[in-house]
């Protein structure tokens, strides 16, 4: 199966407090799932794109900058004090 299309020149940025994130804890604060779950079998799917490229690791650490993509959307790590440009 391969991974939904993302264009990944307009990523939303997500704010996170620490240096990095693991994956799946990403993905939840980043609304792109709903669950802890979910992001268990998304990642484990190879439906999640980190940078571009299949990650299918949960606990990969993800650092600032970093794009994570998923069913058409795509979220930036960014900054606390950067913008948060969520929708909500």
């Amino acid at each position: 199966m391969n991974p939904d299309p993302v264009d990944p020149l307009d990523p939303v940025d997500v704010a996170i407090r620490d240096e990095s994130i693991r994956l799946g804890q990403f993905l939840k604060l980043a609304n792109l799932i709903e669950s802890g779950s979910e992001a268990k079998e998304v990642v484990a799917s190879g439906r999640v794109l980190v940078n571009g490229e299949v990650e299918t690791r949960r606990g990969r650490q993800l650092v600032k900058g970093d794009v994570v993509a998923l069913g058409g959307q795509a979220s930036r790590v960014s900054d606390e004090s950067a913008y948060d440009d969520l929708p909500w």
